[in-house]
């Protein structure tokens, strides 16, 4: 089923004149990456638009010495006119190669801020479906907008070019100028017209768009290949790929059909503009009130002009439509991180003293209607071993996500030593943090870099890197490989080796092992592992976290019997807390879950 995008914002005339008011920003973005290439390109848009009046003067210069005794000066300005095409032609072979470099150039530092941009946003921006149709048009204009300054420098050397032959044809004759406008005005108008219907129809289309690259993602990716395989998904998704694809095509022949019919209407207009002009001028010609030389500037004047402003009117009309473009990647910059550190922001304590605590902690997501958290309240402190377990949705991850800040509660109070936790500085808060999530990243990179993101300030230390591997037992992973650490993981670069799901896990867990923090936070550390290798990985972890505190979430039982104290989640609440033992004892939910499982193993 084709969803419909969310309505996109009016496109009228006073719309795209407001956004024209992002080009300044524009230009100032530009200069930011190179002063010299911009400066260049304006001053060559400004001496290339000198050329034409001069040519077509140069030109009736020519004619009239032929039409005169004595030619001493036509070979002088033959010469002129030929150095005048050289230059034309040099000057846009140089506006081609700045416009490229400067242009690729843009294209990288845009796409830095956007990167820069992002990572600095909350958690709750990526879990939000509008964030993405917006990142995604934000990232449409990284590569695209560039084409609006040249579209900008361009029009005003039309302009520049546009008034010096207006110049000369008033001169002459003041009512050609007018004549020109009234031929080309209307084209403009309908070609705005029909770049706002363009511009809405793109935002408006922006989910869908997203959507098809989703299918034509999963009909051909090594993530996706065995389901679509054993499930027979090829034909569904081709079809739906043609679908989405076909239904966008015929909206787009519509609206061009009706741009195409509505330009050439114009574009008769203009040559009839044209025409009524050159005529009036041979008249005047034929009765001697004009000499030849006359008429062949007047004439070429008049043509270029009125292709000029066929030109300056549908880049205008493109500018307008493109400067509402650029309105999304200004909208995606304006977005705004709610988790930001106070301004008197404090460093996180090392070492910790007293622990975390949560203080009647509520929490809902954006959006939702019911909290996922309510009146949670429990203590962890240094060297202890907390477990968390419940059914899934009962809030155990979003626990973990509190704890590193990636949200805040709505509801209570979470301190450390103490303070609260939104009174320290959030980047030291994190980095005494270690965590894997259940949803782990496995990063097509080398396993040097898979290691070492767990502390990026050193992922140069082969030596630290190697003792993570050691902790989590990836190191036996790694040694099978064919360049041991330098492999490059995944299937996305030729040559790269993939791994199973388990040796993926061992890999994530030495990345949290590379950040050495105070605070270990494993969630599901063990699904993908068999039996030996969990207990494996539990002896280990057993020694690692022994001065350290750690939070474990798990579904299994032979996992969370470890901690020191298990806290039992139900519907966002804590409903027991306590040892294995003594939950098994009181026989309460613990206890019933404990035992679901155990019989599964009889």
């Amino acid at each position: 089923m084709l969803h419909h995008g969310k309505k996109a914002p009016p496109a009228g005339l006073r719309q795209r004149l407001r956004a024209l008011a992002h080009i300044p920003v524009l230009v100032s973005m530009v200069w930011e990456v190179s002063p010299w290439m911009l400066g260049s390109l304006l001053a060559l848009r400004i001496l290339k638009s000198m050329i034409p009046v001069a040519m077509l003067w140069v030109a009736k210069s020519i004619i009239d010495q032929v039409l005169t005794p004595g030619h001493e000066r036509i070979w002088t300005l033959v010469a002129l006119e030929a150095g005048l095409a050289v230059l034309d032609s040099a000057i846009l072979r140089l506006l081609v190669l700045i416009d490229s470099l400067l242009g690729e150039r843009f294209t990288n530092h845009v796409s830095v801020r956007l990167m820069e941009h992002a990572t600095r946003l909350d958690l709750r921006h990526f879990e939000d479906a509008e964030f993405y149709d917006k990142l995604e048009r934000a990232r449409m204009q990284t590569t695209m907008r560039m084409g609006l300054l040249s579209s900008t420098s361009a029009v005003v050397q039309e302009a520049l070019t546009l008034a010096t032959l207006a110049a000369g044809l008033i001169l002459y004759s003041p009512w050609l100028v007018a004549l020109l406008a009234i031929a080309v005005l209307p084209a403009f108008l309908g070609e705005t017209h029909f770049a706002g219907l363009s511009y809405s129809m793109m935002y408006r289309r922006t989910p869908q768009r997203r959507e098809l690259d989703y299918v034509r993602y999963l009909g051909a990716s090594a993530e996706s290949a065995k389901e679509v395989k054993i499930f027979g998904l090829g034909g569904h998704l081709t079809r739906r790929y043609r679908e989405l694809s076909d239904r966008f095509y015929l909206e787009n022949r519509k609206l061009a059909l009706k741009r195409a019919g509505l330009g050439a209407a114009f574009n008769v207009l203009g040559i009839a503009g044209y025409y009524t002009a050159y005529l009036l001028i041979l008249q005047r010609t034929l009765n001697g009130e004009l000499k030849v030389g006359d008429l062949v500037f007047l004439a070429g004047a008049f043509a270029r002009s009125r292709n000029l402003m066929d030109t300056f009117f549908a880049t205008l009309a493109m500018i307008s439509e493109q400067a509402l473009h650029l309105t999304d990647l200004f909208t995606f910059f304006e977005l705004r991180p709610a988790i930001v550190p106070p301004p008197d922001a404090i460093p996180a304590p090392r070492p910790i003293r007293s622990g975390f605590e949560f203080r009647n902690v509520g929490f809902t997501y954006p959006g939702a209607s019911r909290p996922v958290l309510r009146d949670v309240s429990f203590h962890i402190g240094p060297g202890e071993r907390v477990a968390l377990i419940g059914e899934n949705g009962a809030g155990k991850t979003t626990i973990t996500k509190l704890m590193a800040r990636l949200y805040d509660p709505t509801e209570g109070q979470i301190l450390l030593d103490g303070r609260d936790l939104r009174s320290y500085d959030i980047e030291s808060l994190r980095e005494e943090i270690g965590v894997i999530f259940q949803d782990y990243m496995r990063y097509d990179l080398p396993v040097r870099d898979n290691i070492g993101f767990g502390r990026i300030s050193a992922i140069g230390d082969q030596g630290r890197i190697e003792e993570a591997a050691r902790k989590s037992l990836a190191d036996r992973v790694i040694a099978r490989l064919n360049t041991g650490y330098q492999t490059m993981l995944g299937r996305r670069f030729e040559g790269a080796t993939d791994l199973s799901a388990g040796q993926w896990q061992k890999i994530a867990l030495a990345r949290a092992y590379m950040r050495d923090a105070q605070l270990l936070i494993l969630d599901e550390p063990t699904a993908s592992l068999d039996a030996r290798a969990e207990y494996e990985v539990f002896q280990q972890f057993a020694d690692l976290t022994r001065d350290r505190m750690a939070v474990l979430i798990s579904h299994r039982f032979s996992t969370v019997r470890m901690a020191d104290r298990i806290l039992v989640l139900e519907h966002g609440q804590v409903v027991e807390h306590g040892s294995h033992e003594s939950l098994v004892a009181r026989g309460g939910r613990y206890a019933e879950l404990f035992e679901l499982q155990a019989a599964g193993y009889r």
